[in-house]
């Protein structure tokens, strides 16, 4: 009988992805899967570091695993991911119910780390974070229709806020290559939505091909039979080039749908988080683009509070949400993380970076209303996902909608799970549609 285990996947798509690399490694080498951890062998848990909100969810989840381990129905823990690897000195001190520790360099150790657990044995591992990045296979866990497309690692833009570059590493691109050979086995699976990611996705190929190569690498996708639609996640705002904007433009198999979080729009502000460029800068792309490319969604983040955001920076951000009308905006309170520069400057405190953020939701609300209201009489194109049994109607989603952050489409008539379905749209609420499958 094959030893057991459950897996915890957290955090955001890029550790999705190793997640499904890990769990193609253990089936290969015989493990069994199994939905629950309580009576498993194992329990993976892949980590978030990135956030305190998301470092206190790695940590509950260790820690309920730790019960489960300690009333005996559950056999060992193995931590995966960024917190272990951005806590390597000190993780298995602080936390002595882990019994194996791999770092992001590290994820293709997998088996030997469940092995040892088996064992009885404590496993420790961590490779560099700014090696090549790990072509192994993976079981995609996102469904029949779409999947994530890992394009590169790491990140070289050193945002004073922002902790990625630290724990995963520098900008590594993958060979080109290897990305189509992927997406074409993504294409043969069944796969019709494919979504680019990766912590920066316009400076891809700089590093191996010494020029931005996104717009040949979404140029290649496109001629793979089967995939219909290609996302375009995390855009630096600094990155964009005419031959990029023209692909985009001129891609029918591109979504017009860019996701490209600018965090802030006051120049000082911008300046003091190691962002380059300038808010007019960002006013000016985002006019360029909307130019270019009619029926665009733009999709960006925002954070609250951030050092040398006082009351005129804050409203010049305000006044900047309701001039832009951005379709898809997230926003976040700044949360100081430790060993970033930005840890250390002067900032308003996390209540008022809360208050701050209500706000900006509040203002942004009624124009991601108005945005979907506007579809109301319109025919979308959906990606059918599933049936709904509550509401005896199917759900997908449109070209507006990327998967676990935007909304959905709910429709009556004939579809079937991953099939492209044309959907006259009758209403809107609260950033859901409803239609009809014509």
């Amino acid at each position: 009988m094959s030893n057991t285990y459950a897996l915890i996947s957290l955090g955001c798509a890029k550790n999705l992805v190793n997640s499904e690399q890990m769990l193609y490694l253990m089936d290969e080498a015989g493990f069994e899967l199994v939905p629950d951890p309580d009576g498993a062998d194992l329990v993976i848990i892949n980590t978030c570091g990135f956030i305190d909100a998301a470092k206190s969810e790695a940590i509950d989840n260790i820690l309920e695993m730790a019960e489960l381990k300690k009333a005996g129905r559950l056999g060992g823990i193995i931590v995966t991911g960024c917190l272990p690897e951005r806590y390597k000195d000190s993780i298995m001190e602080e936390l002595p119910e882990i019994d194996a520790v791999i770092g992001v360099g590290s994820f293709g150790d997998i088996v030997d780390a469940a092995v040892a657990v088996i064992d009885g044995e404590k496993l420790s591992r961590f490779a560099g974070n700014s090696q090549p990045v790990d072509e192994i296979p993976r079981i995609v866990s996102t469904g029949p229709s779409w999947a994530y497309l890992r394009i590169a690692e790491g990140c070289n833009n050193f945002c004073a806020f922002c902790s990625i570059p630290y724990i995963r590493g520098r900008f590594r691109s993958r060979a080109i290559e290897n990305v189509i050979e992927e997406a074409k086995d993504l294409a043969e699976h069944g796969i019709k939505e494919i979504i680019v990611i990766a912590q920066d996705i316009t400076r891809y190929g700089t590093d191996l091909y010494g020029k931005r190569s996104l717009a040949k690498l979404c140029h290649e996708i496109a001629q793979i039979p089967g995939i219909e639609w290609i996302r375009l996640h995390y855009l630096y705002p600094d990155q964009f080039d005419d031959e990029l904007i023209d692909e985009i433009a001129s891609n029918d198999k591109i979504v017009k749908y860019l996701d490209i979080p600018i965090q802030h729009i006051n120049n000082a502000v911008l300046k003091k988080m190691n962002r380059r460029g300038t808010g007019d800068d960002i006013r000016a792309l985002f006019r360029r683009l909307r130019e270019k490319i009619p029926s665009l969604v733009l999709r960006t983040s925002l954070i609250a509070g951030l050092p040398g955001e006082g009351e005129a920076e804050f409203e010049e951000l305000c006044d900047f949400l309701r001039e832009a009308r951005i379709e898809r905006v997230g926003v976040f309170p700044f949360s100081p993380e430790e060993g970033t520069p930005a840890a250390s400057m002067e900032h308003v405190d996390a209540d008022e970076a809360q208050r701050r953020a209500d706000i900006l939701m509040e203002l942004q609300a009624p124009i991601m209303d108005d945005f979907c209201n506007a579809f109301v009489g319109q025919t979308l194109r959906v990606l059918c996902e599933g049936f709904d049994k509550e509401s005896e109607m199917y759900y997908g989603r449109s070209y507006a909608d990327s998967p676990d952050i935007d909304g959905q489409v709910f429709f009556t008539g004939d579809a079937s799970e991953g099939e492209m379905v044309e959907v006259y749209i009758e209403e809107a609420d609260d950033g859901i549609l409803y239609g009809t499958a014509q």
